[in-house]
């Protein structure tokens, strides 16, 4: 880093160390307390971090940058695997694929907590994944042309719970349960990591009618019933439509099996795998079998466990 560039690194750092202290704060959902920043929950370390080093431009999007958008716990691994196979099919033979042998974070990494030297290596495209609401991101990144979107809605009832279920796995030990009470009363006032739920949804549904050549808005639901509909959609979306022949020679159904929850999970390096220092700045070891875990429940149910 030049010295001009890295004084500036050093001066928005300064500037988020002055910053977090006068933010409104609450109880996390993990041991980290959350800080309201432009009307939204944040953990007041990576991933605020990476915002205000966005805000003073030190990271360069690229015109070939694919994003993916979601709220926490709305089928992200998912989402990665299908996309990440998608872009890559021309490049790893299904036999020998990465997927095979690495956890689809470390195939597609979170922005939120990547240092941006580690970005900047990447090869085009890089494949970037967020859960940050579409309003915090500034206008180079939003603006740049080029730049895209997949964005994934999920059934707020199936991102509570597996939001819940998921954080009281990574509490440390000497903490007590997050009870289902309590965390349902913080969602429901849209305190969560990433929240408001319904604020962080309509931000980007309302930028995709805006802007539908840059931002595609998909609902879970509707990837879960007919995944191979979706790969074509985000495919063509992305500039890298299937052809004819790809789709005669099965290539789009192979890309769905492999990436489905059956086969993930069953993986060796998604049962024994693990991911480093991922989430909310603990010193965690996170194991992959923890994103690919079934989680429904309805509305019922939550509120036969509340009683």
């Amino acid at each position: 880093m030049e010295a001009h560039d890295l004084d500036a690194y050093q001066k928005t750092l300064k500037r988020f160390e002055e910053l977090v202290p006068t933010l409104p704060r609450r109880k996390g959902w993990m041991t980290n307390d959350l800080v309201q920043y432009q009307g939204f929950w944040l953990t007041p370390t990576s991933p605020l971090k990476v915002v205000i080093l966005m805000e003073d431009g030190h990271f360069k999007p690229q015109p070939t940058d694919i994003f993916l958008s979601t709220f926490p716990k709305s089928g992200t691994t998912w989402l990665k695997a299908l996309i990440f196979a998608t872009i890559n099919r021309n490049n790893f033979d299904f036999s020998k694929h990465p997927l095979l042998t690495t956890g689809p974070h470390d195939c597609f990494p979170f922005l939120d907590w990547l240092n941006f030297s580690e970005i900047e290596s990447l090869p085009p495209p890089r494949l970037l994944s967020i859960h940050y609401p579409f309003s915090l991101l500034p206008e180079s990144v939003t603006a740049t042309v080029g730049c895209r979107f997949v964005y994934v809605c999920r059934d707020p009832k199936d991102v509570f719970v597996s939001m819940w279920l998921f954080s009281n796995k990574l509490r440390p030990k000497e903490e007590p349960p997050l009870s289902l009470e309590e965390a349902f009363e913080m969602f429901c006032e849209g305190v969560s990591n990433d929240g408001p739920f319904w604020d962080h949804v309509l931000g980007y549904w309302k930028a995709s009618l805006e802007s539908p050549d840059k931002i595609l808005f998909l609902k879970y639901e509707e990837v879960k019933r007919g995944p191979s509909v979706c790969v074509k959609k985000m495919a063509q979306f992305l500039g890298q439509p299937f052809s004819t022949e790809e789709e005669n020679q099965g290539v789009v159904d192979e890309i769905v099996q492999m990436c489905s929850f059956d086969h993930l999970s069953n993986l060796q390096v998604n049962k024994t795998g693990h991911v480093d220092h991922i989430s909310h700045n603990l010193d965690l070891i996170i194991n992959n079998s923890v994103f690919l875990e079934k989680v429904k429940l309805g509305i019922g149910r939550i509120i036969l466990l509340l009683r």
